[in-house]
């Protein structure tokens, strides 16, 4: 009986080890890999825009540097920042001291050398006048040829000295010209109406002209149309063109957006540690001032627009089977602006070519392809029982 009951406890032990490793299996190889669950998103129907983004700076239209073409000591200032000023309006005025005394002096120069043509031109009417004489003796055998040819001398030597004075009056005129005009040089006029935006000098301080004309002012003709120069970069400057719609914000205002037009694309490159841009002149009007000359903007160019576009959402256009499974494989298919997007259809992810049009940055319009509003997109697959990192882990199993 006692033997009997020892076979009988090792065959329950043989049964629920049994039990146990039936289990196990169950748990670890039939629950290890959870059904699959899917994130999707919808597509949709709307506008949709496509914008270029970039940075760059505000300027008036026109600025102009006022300087000086001569050296002086300026004597007294007739403008200031933000003086509003018209165009030939006096605005500085360098001490003409030192150009007065060149201009008298040039001045009593070409009194001197007027003098001298003058006495030049008397000297050839009497050698003119002797030579007459000369010429009627020798007819009548009372002088000699030599007294004719001396005569002939001094006539055309009269002539030369008249040429030589009257040219020595033209070079003194030029040069009293020169004097005059250094002179009203030392008037400093704005060459147009506008503001002041800079001023570089004060009273008594010297400016010397020998090498650049120095800069006394800056002038913005008008400050209410401002352009905005924009770095727009290589791979964006394709899309941009003359009489696209801008906005862009300051950091004066940032909840105020200003809007403008690309008015020019200029085809110089400007490259910045290997980094090329391209400037677009952006014009904007500022009827209010408030747009300043060298405020940063943040600049958004409208590139495209459509009022009623079937719109993918971007995170759709990423997803694919190979890097839901940790593989690396790009949802685009053969064509660049073709790219496969994935329904999940009778228990199986299914690709769906598409074509593609505009981007916004979050949803893509679909061109061609045999999506409809309302399609359910797949944008991630997760696990049951998934961690914060994506992993899937083993539950505990308790005896």
């Amino acid at each position: 009986m006692m033997r009997f009951d020892l076979f009988g406890k090792k065959w329950l032990l043989l049964v629920g080890l049994v039990a146990v490793v039936v289990l196990a299996w169950i748990v670890f190889f039939r629950g290890g890999e959870p059904a699959a669950q899917y994130k999707t998103a919808k597509v949709g129907r709307g506008e949709i825009t496509a914008a270029v983004s970039a940075t760059g700076k505000v300027n008036a239209v026109v600025t102009v540097q006022v300087g000086s073409q001569v050296s002086g000591t300026i004597q007294r200032l007739f403008a200031d920042f933000n003086s509003r000023v018209k165009k030939g309006q006096i605005v500085a005025q360098i001490d003409p001291s030192l150009l007065e005394a060149q201009v008298a002096q040039a001045r009593a120069k070409l009194a001197n050398d007027e003098a001298n043509s003058e006495k030049a031109r008397v000297v050839l009417t009497d050698a003119k006048r002797n030579l007459g004489r000369m010429e009627e003796l020798l007819t009548k055998n009372l002088v000699s040829q030599s007294d004719k040819d001396a005569a002939q001398t001094a006539s055309d030597s009269a002539l030369a000295g008249q040429k030589a004075a009257e040219a020595q009056v033209m070079q003194d005129q030029a040069a009293l010209r020169l004097a005059e005009t250094n002179l009203r040089y030392t008037t400093i006029r704005s060459p147009v109406d506008g503001i002041v935006i800079s001023r570089n000098v004060d009273v008594g301080q010297t400016v010397a002209a020998s090498l650049q004309a120095p800069t006394l002012f800056t002038i913005a003709q008008d400050l209410t149309e401002m352009q905005v120069d924009t770095s727009v970069d290589e791979a964006d400057i394709g899309k941009v063109r003359v009489g696209q719609e801008a906005e862009f914000t300051v950091d004066a205002y940032p909840e105020s957006p200003f809007h403008g037009t690309v008015h020019d694309i200029y085809n110089q490159p400007l490259i910045v540690q290997n980094v090329v841009t391209y400037d677009a002149i952006i014009r904007v009007k500022n009827p209010d001032l408030k747009l300043k000359p060298g405020m940063t903007a943040n600049i958004t160019i409208k590139v495209g627009h459509k009022d009623d576009a079937v719109k993918i959402p971007n995170a759709a256009l990423r997803y694919s089977p190979q890097k839901a499974s940790g593989l690396e494989a790009q949802s685009k298919s053969g064509k660049a602006d073709t790219a496969n997007v994935w329904i999940f259809k009778n228990g199986k992810e299914v690709p769906i070519p598409v074509t593609l049009g505009l981007s916004d940055g979050s949803f893509t319009e679909a061109v061609e392809g045999a999506l409809k509003p309302g399609d359910e997109l797949i944008i991630e697959r997760i696990r049951k029982n998934s961690s914060s990192q994506g992993g899937s882990r083993p539950p505990f199993m308790r005896f």
